[in-house]
């Protein structure tokens, strides 16, 4: 047998874990796609590889230890599909006739969720509870609105056992990872960039395990660590892309490389993975929007996989894993690459002069409050928002095709 990339990477450091990050119902057009791509001759290989990464057929035999969704990979997974979502659309209008186009998109956002938790369900049980979660995010455009975001969490929750909770950094969201942790749902902090979001997210979490571990909080259970799980996605290649970062250094003079950029992501990811090792936080760091590169003495390189090796969690979109197998098969990694791997000095004395690299590489670059308006969160809900737009307009169609007046998405 030959080993892939992701084999040797999960065969350096075993407590690494490796997540789809898309939903698991495109799963196999994705791999068909891969395979169409390549020469035949390496096909046969890739293959049995990408099988014994993920087989949807008998997930708990894989490497894939989880899954991450959000708005734009449902929608994404409706229009893979449409002759199946559009009947099953169809049912929704016709079962419920008093919904308008919102509930029923949500309906369907739901529906995407709950199946993906089915095909994750079998890791879920062969590992007690420990591993097979997917994640389920509440609507984006909603990221103030307490009361709505728990609501929303509880209704996700309640499809699977094995579905966690994808909130927020935002000021309010904080507030909703200790409510969640004290009901004992599992959660993972999405639209997260920064240190001091970072910690605040664990410090929330932490608490809200505490509360429910005393029993003063909600009802009198306890929380069982090993059927409950808490990740915080550190969103590395959407902040270090974010235009404010060039303004930024624009105006103190300072042209930035991609590497000057690349190695700002790892330095505060490192930074975060270490505090939270170190302070025993009950959250495990989640990287998420990694990127390719660079190309070095002739070999192509993927940094953020190759310096996040670590007790961490990777998701991974088809956009990291095809470089991953087509150009960079031949990587290997260490297994405490996270604290081998020193940021060059040089590079952070540059980068410390930028704010915009001083309020996420500082554990006390932000206060709470600003955490709504950094650029990167910003430009992230708007996004994730869009995507819910997108998927309320496709169904706002199906109703009009199903002969219900068109109602236009709130």
């Amino acid at each position: 047998m030959i080993q892939s990339v992701i084999e040797r990477l999960v065969e350096a450091n075993p407590s690494l874990e490796i997540w789809w990050d898309s939903s698991p119902l495109v799963y196999n057009k994705w791999k068909a796609d891969m395979l169409a791509r390549i020469p035949a001759a390496r096909r046969p290989l890739l293959e049995e590889q990408l099988v014994r990464m993920f087989d949807v057929g008998d997930p708990a035999a894989g490497l894939v230890r989880g899954c991450t969704t959000n708005p734009p990979l449902a929608y994404e997974a409706v229009r893979a599909d449409p002759d199946f979502w559009n009947e099953w659309i169809a049912d929704a209008i016709h079962d419920h006739p008093d919904l308008d186009a919102k509930e029923i998109a949500w309906l369907t956002y739901e529906e995407t969720v709950r199946r993906g938790a089915q095909i994750m369900l079998p890791i879920w049980e062969a590992s007690g509870g420990r591993y097979g979660y997917i994640s389920g995010q509440v609507d984006p455009r909603l990221f103030t609105e307490i009361d709505v975001m728990v609501a929303a969490a509880e209704e996700l929750h309640s499809l699977s056992p094995n579905v966690m909770i994808k909130v927020p950094a935002s000021a309010e969201g904080i507030s909703v990872l200790r409510i969640l942790a004290a009901k004992g749902i599992g959660t993972n902090t999405t639209t997260c960039f920064t240190l001091p979001q970072i910690l605040a997210s664990a410090e929330a979490t932490r608490e809200g395990v505490a509360l429910k571990q005393r029993g003063n909080y909600f009802d009198s259970e306890t929380v069982d660590l090993h059927r409950w799980r808490a990740v915080i996605t550190m969103m590395v290649g959407r902040l270090t892309e974010n235009p404010a970062l060039d303004v930024q250094a624009a105006r103190k003079g300072i042209q930035l490389s991609w590497e000057d950029k690349h190695w700002f992501g790892i330095a505060v990811f490192q930074r975060a993975y270490r505090i939270l090792r170190d302070e025993a936080f009950p959250s495990k760091l989640l990287a998420c929007s990694l990127r390719q590169g660079p190309y070095v003495a002739g070999r192509q390189h993927f940094w953020d996989v190759e310096y996040l090796a670590g007790d961490v969690v990777y998701t991974c979109p088809p956009y990291v894993l095809g470089p991953l197998f087509e150009v960079c098969d031949d990587l290997t990694f260490e297994s405490d690459a996270l604290d081998k791997v020193q940021v060059p000095p040089r590079v952070m004395d540059k980068l410390l002069q930028i704010p915009y690299v001083v309020q996420a590489y500082d554990p006390n670059g932000m206060w709470l409050e600003q955490f709504n308006a950094h650029p990167a969160t910003v430009a992230t809900i708007k996004s994730f928002s869009k995507a819910m737009d997108g998927l309320e307009e496709y169904v706002v169609k199906q109703m009009a095709s199903f002969g219900k007046r068109e109602l236009v998405p709130a």
